[in-house]
């Protein structure tokens, strides 16, 4: 409970504007990006290109949490008022989650498996294979699940301890339970800390190599470092806000009665959740940075997409005069047979 609830207000203003804002331009842009990016890995995946087992997933994921993100502009649109049902909360909070950690994971395994390949390209080709890339997908999915499915079986919808209209928290709740700033504390490590000393290293390994290397092309190599800086402002951009005020609510908040100065640390921590989200229109850019084939692939499916409208156009256009002409050579038949009766 919380002491000097009279101090306490929160209309929601900022979310309510903030997140259907936000959330829908990744809406928008996520799902049809990320779909092109599913068909893309998937042309590569049947080539038995192992980078791409991995680009699929990144994108499955975020193309999951595309999806349901209908549901939190509906909330944030009600003032952070959850009027649909407990399940849907917790299977909303569940891909929300299951997002951001897989996509960290897949980010981290894209990082070690472009460190293989440059920095030692005639050793551990074993773990640069097809299967062993689908191997690491499931077990990283599997993890993933197991870790996250604690927001399925606790109770995730509460009334707003800053708000007089009662309304209902999904998930996010301020001051938080010990046990979920347990696993907060728990998630920064694993899911935000090692795949970032992971990148880190990986990159910095990779720029060496590149950069002292004379058989690699100027052009090469300002490839390279553009992937580097494009991972890595992504990963920092779209993830570390949010986990900075993660770490300072899970530590701060169950020692906190303070009303107002727990609502100005969730109203902070809530503008680092909505960057989180353009991780689903990053991701998708990236993959056109990573693969020159999957590049390939997309153009030729925009093509592909062009050349039918075109085609269809091209198609009701001749439907389009043949009827006309049916329609002329049968008045002058008709005009004929009047003549010739006359």
């Amino acid at each position: 409970t919380m002491n000097n609830t009279t101090k306490c207000h929160d209309d929601h203003t900022l979310d309510k504007y903030l997140f259907p804002f936000v959330y829908s331009v990744v809406v928008l842009i996520s799902i049809p990006i990320n779909c092109i990016s599913l068909y893309a890995s998937c042309i590569q995946v049947r080539k038995k290109n192992e980078l791409a087992v991995y680009l699929f997933s990144l994108s499955l994921a975020d193309l999951l949490y595309s999806l349901i993100l209908p549901l939190w502009i509906d909330y944030a649109w009600n003032g952070d008022d959850w009027r649909l049902s407990t399940l849907l909360c917790r299977i909303s909070a569940f891909l929300m989650y299951m997002n951001f950690y897989t996509s960290t994971a897949f980010l981290a395994c894209i990082s070690i498996d472009r460190y293989l390949a440059l920095v030692h390209p005639l050793k551990l080709q074993h773990l640069r294979t097809r299967r062993f890339s689908l191997i690491v997908s499931i077990i990283v999915w599997l993890l993933e699940s197991i870790l996250n499915s604690v927001i399925l079986v606790n109770k995730e919808v509460f009334s707003d301890p800053c708000n007089f209209t009662n309304h209902t928290l999904c998930y996010d709740k301020y001051p938080l339970e010990p046990w979920q700033a347990r696993i907060n504390l728990f998630r920064i490590c694993s899911g935000y800390l090692v795949p970032l000393i992971i990148i880190v290293f990986c990159y910095y390994k990779i720029y060496q190599v590149v950069k002292y290397n004379q058989a690699t092309v100027d052009e090469e190599k300002k490839k390279v470092r553009k992937l580097i800086l494009n991972i890595t402002v992504t990963f920092i951009v779209c993830f570390t806000p949010y986990h900075v005020m993660l770490l300072i609510r899970s530590i701060k908040e169950p020692q906190t009665t303070d009303p107002q100065i727990l609502q100005s640390m969730y109203k902070v921590y809530r503008v680092t959740q909505a960057l989180t989200s353009l991780n689903c229109i990053a991701d998708p850019i990236l993959y056109c940075f990573v693969s020159e084939t999957a590049r390939t692939d997309i153009q030729n499916l925009l093509r592909c997409c062009f050349c039918r409208r075109e085609r269809e156009r091209d198609q009701a256009k001749h439907h389009a005069l043949c009827s006309s002409a049916t329609k002329d050579r049968a008045l002058i038949t008709y005009r004929t047979s009047c003549e010739t009766e006359t």
